[in-house]
């Protein structure tokens, strides 16, 4: 009960410090909500989870460190799926449906994204989906260095938190910021890196997929090979 107590003062005290800031409106995924509303009266710890993540949120929707990117943002996109996933996917970051909605990965590619989380078996809300960066970058340049820098630590907190079995980096930014490593995704996909313990399964981002169709076969592989390193059966249709 004190680590609850604890965690709803720090939620309570970055709101009053956005409030102060001029923002009178804070989204909740829908997803979260549905989740708070089943969740038992006894404290458990998906409700402890939840209070973290809550807290955690808040202090990204008012984050000011990349001042182009919090003048220029519509909605910060923090994340969304299952707080306890074993797969996590991380890609760079919004774009214009994003900022638009303020959840990752609704647009095209957004769409693609989900039809191979639905391939491999899983549904959209069963596993956890970030960005990189949290803020749209202006017409979708490339993040900076220090975009990357400012923001990487509160992805890690997500990570630490969510505890997933498996990460897959979609596209070449998010393999450099969870493996700081300059080779490009071509050569990566398909092998095994490890952060923090956890295993990476880099592959192409899912925009890429749209330009080029034919890699959705290599995207494929690469997700078979996930699934097998969960000990989940891989399904006879992609």
């Amino acid at each position: 009960m004190n680590k609850l107590r604890e965690i709803v003062d720090n939620t309570i005290q970055v709101l009053e410090h956005m409030k102060k800031s001029g923002i009178t409106h804070v989204s909740v995924a829908r997803a979260t909500l549905d989740e708070l509303g089943k969740a038992p009266v006894l404290v458990s710890t998906a409700t402890v989870t939840s209070a973290e993540f809550i807290a955690l949120a808040a202090r990204v929707k008012a984050c000011t460190k990349c001042s182009e990117l919090a003048q220029c943002r519509k909605n910060v996109v923090f994340g969304v799926g299952n707080e306890h996933a074993e797969l996590m996917f991380v890609g760079e970051a919004p774009g214009a449906d994003e900022d638009e909605q303020g959840e990752p990965f609704v647009g095209r590619a957004g769409q693609l994204l989900t039809k191979i989380i639905e391939a491999m078996g899983y549904r959209r809300a069963d596993v956890y989906i970030a960005n990189v960066l949290k803020c749209r970058p202006p017409q979708n340049r490339t993040p900076l260095p220090d975009e990357m820098n400012n923001c990487r630590p509160y992805l890690l907190e997500q990570i630490d938190a969510i505890k997933p079995k498996v990460i897959v980096a979609l596209g070449a930014t998010a393999v450099r910021a969870l493996l700081d490593v300059q080779l490009g995704i071509t050569k990566m996909r398909g092998n095994w890196y490890t952060f923090h313990n956890t295993p990476i399964m880099p592959t192409f981002h899912p925009a890429y997929l749209l330009r080029n169709p034919p890699a959705k076969r290599e995207v494929w592989e690469d997700m078979k090979t996930v699934l097998t390193k969960l000990g989940r059966p891989i399904p006879k249709t992609k």
